[in-house]
């Protein structure tokens, strides 16, 4: 089950181009073509005659044409030309999403499109400030169900175990320090503060200061599956809540958008946004692949997860470290319930 009323991202802005782009979102086949105005649109990725993907077929200015018999249809998914018949069939039209382009994406509002609010798209902080740098974009496919990942990302303790070489290192273990959880009707954060520890493997050629630090990590899972992973170092005795940020604070932070393609597959986007070295343009394409490297990592042990779930002889257990990613899976799951429920006024 999915919660629809929500924005999704659905592809790179830059990978939707002059020709028809197919996705599947929540189940849902969809085309994305852009329009000559520079406008993306979105449409049901099936003519309604004999369902052939509209991806399969050709851009018309404005439109789309349909590959099998040349049906046509403009952005808001009426049909405008049936070659060879004399008037258009009252049912020849596809579903249209409403889409917005916003930080190098293009999102789509999967629920009802009279709720389709660009306020409600997730935020990204610091976006085009002076100071900030911005990754490029980027994607993988998981074979995995969208919640194994919503998991993965409010656990901070696994990164000692799955990227000890990069974004794990000392303090990182459950052991060493707990981890707190924050829930709320947005999100729900698992954080905490390490203190006077090394800086891990991938973050310490970034900082601006030497030795030991204090490090936070704070995984802010928005809904619908929008995470802010913002890590946090600084010098050793300047760090904690409440406190003032040293002149030398380096600040990463990932943002990563989750798209259920169906119950096994999820397409995981993410961009990242630093607060050092904002025009060291090679800077950027070294951590563009290092954080790639990184996520093939969750790819293969979520991957493995799925089927360790799907085909398991006996029952799995939870454990402490389950807190924040059980209580997202609750709260998650009663919008979705309250969102399928028909409202008082439907019932009168």
């Amino acid at each position: 089950m999915y919660l629809r009323n929500a924005w999704y991202v659905a592809e790179i802005s830059n990978d939707v181009g002059a020709k028809p782009v197919p996705v599947q979102m929540l189940g849902e086949p969809i085309v994305l073509f852009r329009k000559p105005d520079g406008a993306v649109a979105a449409l049901e990725d099936a003519c309604p005659h004999r369902k052939l993907p509209l991806s399969m077929g050709r851009i018309k200015g404005d439109r789309i044409e349909c590959g099998y018999h040349g049906l046509t249809f403009d952005a808001t998914g009426a049909c405008t030309r049936v070659p060879g018949s004399e008037r258009i069939p009252h049912a020849a039209r596809v579903r249209a999403y409403p889409a917005v382009e916003r930080y190098g994406f293009v999102w789509l509002w999967m629920g009802d499109p009279k709720l389709a609010d660009p306020a409600r798209i997730s935020r990204i902080d610091h976006w085009g400030e002076p100071g900030w740098a911005a990754n490029s974009p980027d994607s993988m496919m998981f074979e995995c169900n969208y919640l194994y990942i919503t998991d993965n990302l409010l656990d901070p303790s696994h990164v000692a175990w799955v990227h000890a070489s990069s974004f794990g290192g000392s303090g990182t273990g459950t052991e060493d320090t707990p981890v707190e959880t924050t829930v709320t009707d947005e999100h729900v954060i698992a954080w905490r503060w390490m203190m006077n520890t090394v800086p891990a493997p991938f973050y310490a050629p970034l900082l601006k200061f030497k030795g030991n630090c204090d490090r936070k990590q704070h995984y802010e899972m928005r809904f619908p599956s929008h995470m802010l992973a913002r890590a946090l170092f600084t010098p050793a005795g300047t760090g904690g809540e409440g406190k003032p940020l040293h002149p030398d604070v380096f600040f990463m932070d990932s943002y990563n958008f989750l798209t259920p393609v169906d119950a096994k597959r999820t397409r995981y986007f993410w961009i990242q946004m630093r607060n050092v070295r904002a025009g060291d343009v090679e800077l950027s394409r070294q951590m563009n692949l290092a954080i790639r490297k990184v996520f093939e990592e969750d790819l293969r042990v979520l991957n493995a997860v799925q089927i360790g779930m799907d085909n398991k002889i006996t029952p799995n257990i939870d454990l402490k470290i389950d807190n924040a990613p059980l209580r997202f899976r609750r709260k998650l799951a009663q919008m979705i319930e309250a969102e399928r429920a028909p409202s008082p006024m439907a019932a009168e």
